[in-house]
This record gives structure tokens, C-alpha cells and sequence, in this order.
């Protein structure tokens, strides 16, 4: 990528932490790079948090891949930005990832736990073409005799193969690709910065080729858009036939941020499902119980039928996920 034209934009009311300067870019129109020096990049999951690991490393918060579903809009508005547009298009980059981790990793109070990589924003969204944050990132890990694991949609990845296989003869090393869906038209509406389908598709073909394990995370399944019979199972035959090592799906959640984002984006793109989306989610982020049992029991003939129901141990690394609201939502979301 070319970076001749870039230029200086900060913010006037802009502060965050370690600031070094905004970049902007033709190569990214509409985007700003804000470039920060972190004081630490490894993350404690909070405790009662629902999934296997406890250590996670974002060397990227924001993502330009701009998913309107994505569960981790909500935390832009920590840095004062909304969870909207700003997610999509305010994307911070902790320069100095790779240094700031290798240090830590070198205290003595390190276990060598395991830490997961694409969990909030991910870690291989374009900008790393720019920033070559991960192949730092994935040496400080196996240099520290450090398991990790990484989920992406993004096709980046595959220019670190080498580094992943090298790093895989030293410690576990678990991949992971996101593929929602196959509907080209679909996928250009709700995730308009990630590759194609069949772009990730090809990248878990040349992950297996390298010899490394690709689990396939299928999220979110969208109620009355991607969750009919025919496209999971177009999705998963197509899934089985890369060569994928397991899969794991889960039904859309709708996380504060994330909610009144993608409810924005049903009312204008597909006003007829909003009855729909309201009854689902009535009383919080997940969808109602009879639904969910309903999607798990097709998904799991389907993955039956396509040798896709392998052990936990083979499955996509894990996505937070958050606990089910208590309180109900308000019943004018999908309306405004």
C-alpha cells in the first residue's frame, strides 16, 4: 500500500492514551488511523466470563471491516467514540504491540497461558497490511513458549503462514476463519470492508495445505436471512469440502451498540423481518430460547451430514459472549 499522501488529522477534542498522531490515507478513504504507543496489550478476561481462555491481545480496536452485527462496537464509546460509524471508521493501532507484549510476556509472573486474538476487534483487518503488527506478535508468543489462537475474516493471515506453521512446532496454535455466509450481495451489505466468502474459504484451504488446523466459526446466523436450510447447508458443504477441522455456529446477539446499529440496518434493508427481530429479541441480547433450540438441532444435522461434528477441541476459537439481560429491551428498537 501506498502511505506518500498520508496525513496528520487529529481530532481537536480527540484524547486518547499514548497518542502519537491520526493518519489518513486514499488507500483507506473515510478512514483515520490513530497511531498510539500502549503501556500493555495483554488483556485479563474478567472473571465469570464465559469462555476458555483468559488472556486475550487486540492490537487494533475499531475495525474497518465494518460488520454491522459485531458484538464489540460498544466498546469504542470507552474511547469517546460512538459505536456506529465511528467503529468503522475511528480504528486505533497500538504501534508498539509486538514490543510491549514480548516484554510482558518476559515477566516472571508469566504462566504461559494461553491467549486468544480476535475476540474484540480483528487482528487482521486491512490496516495490517500497513502495520505488520502480528508477525512481531506471533514471534513474541512462541518465543515465550506461549499457546495462542487466532480468529479472523481476514485473508491477511495467509501471508503469515510460515510464522504460524514455525510457531506451531513450538506451542498449540489454533486458527480459526469466520464465514457467516456464502450471499455475495448479502455479505457487501452487512460486512462491506471483509474479503469474500470464497476469498475465506480459499484461506482455510491454504491454512490445512500449511499443515495447521482451521476450525470455522459460522456467526452470527442471522433469523430469516441466513438461517434456512438451504444456506446452512450450502454453507457447510462448502465449509466441509476446504477442509475445515471442526465448526462452531452461534445465532446473532445484539450487545448494547451493536443493537441499535444493526437494527438500524434491518429497517432500512429488510423492513418485513422487523416483527420478526422485535419478537426474538424482545428481552435482551439473545434470541428467545425456542429459537436457539431450534437453530441447534438443524445445525446439528447438518454438520452430521457434512462430518463437521467433531469434539470441542477441534471447533473455532471461542467469541465472547455476553450474559443474557435480565431487564427487557425497549420494544421500540427495531422501530425507531
Amino acid at each position: 500500500m501506498r502511505w506518500d499522501a498520508q496525513r496528520e488529522d487529529c481530532r481537536p477534542q480527540l484524547s486518547l492514551p499514548g497518542l502519537v498522531r491520526s493518519v489518513t490515507t486514499p488507500e483507506f478513504a473515510g478512514v483515520t488511523f490513530h497511531e498510539v504507543h500502549a503501556r500493555s496489550v495483554l488483556n485479563k478476561v474478567p472473571g465469570g466470563s464465559a469462555v476458555p481462555f483468559r488472556w486475550t491481545v487486540n492490537p487494533y480496536r475499531g475495525c474497518s471491516h465494518a460488520c454491522r452485527y459485531c458484538f464489540a462496537r460498544n466498546t469504542h464509546t470507552y474511547l469517546d467514540f460512538d459505536a456506529g460509524a465511528d467503529f468503522d471508521s475511528q480504528v486505533v493501532v497500538k504501534v508498539n504491540a509486538p514490543e510491549v507484549l514480548a516484554a510482558q510476556l518476559r515477566r516472571p509472573s508469566w504462566t504461559g497461558e494461553h491467549v486468544a486474538m480476535g475476540t474484540n476487534t480483528d487482528p487482521y483487518q486491512r490496516a495490517e497490511g500497513r502495520y505488520r503488527l502480528m508477525p512481531g506478535i506471533i514471534g513474541a508468543l512462541a518465543g515465550a513458549a506461549t499457546p495462542f489462537s487466532i480468529l479472523t475474516k481476514g485473508t491477511l493471515l495467509t501471508r503469515d503462514l510460515p510464522l504460524l506453521a514455525e510457531a506451531a512446532e513450538r506451542v498449540d496454535v489454533g486458527l480459526g476463519v469466520s464465514v457467516a455466509l456464502l450471499d455475495r450481495d448479502l455479505q457487501r451489505r452487512l460486512e462491506p470492508g471483509t474479503p469474500s466468502p470464497r476469498a475465506r474459504l480459499d484461506m482455510i484451504r491454504r491454512i490445512r495445505d500449511a499443515g495447521l488446523p482451521c476450525g470455522v466459526l459460522i456467526a452470527p446466523v442471522l433469523p430469516g436471512l441466513t438461517d434456512s436450510q438451504e444456506a446452512l447447508d450450502t454453507l457447510l458443504a462448502e465449509i466441509a469440502e476446504a477442509g475445515a477441522t471442526g465448526v462452531t455456529a452461534l445465532p446473532l446477539h445484539l450487545r448494547p451498540g451493536a443493537r441499535e446499529w444493526f437494527a438500524g440496518w434491518l429497517r432500512q434493508e429488510h423492513p418485513e423481518l422487523v416483527p420478526r427481530y422485535r419478537e426474538l429479541y424482545a428481552r435482551g441480547s439473545y434470541a428467545t430460547r425456542g429459537y436457539r433450540h431450534w437453530l441447534s438441532e438443524r445445525l446439528a444435522r447438518l454438520m452430521r451430514r457434512h462430518g463437521l461434528d467433531s469434539g470441542a477441541g477441534n471447533r473455532a476459537p471461542e467469541v465472547p459472549r455476553p450474559r443474557q439481560e435480565a431487564r427487557p429491551v425497549q420494544q421500540t428498537l427495531f422501530d425507531r
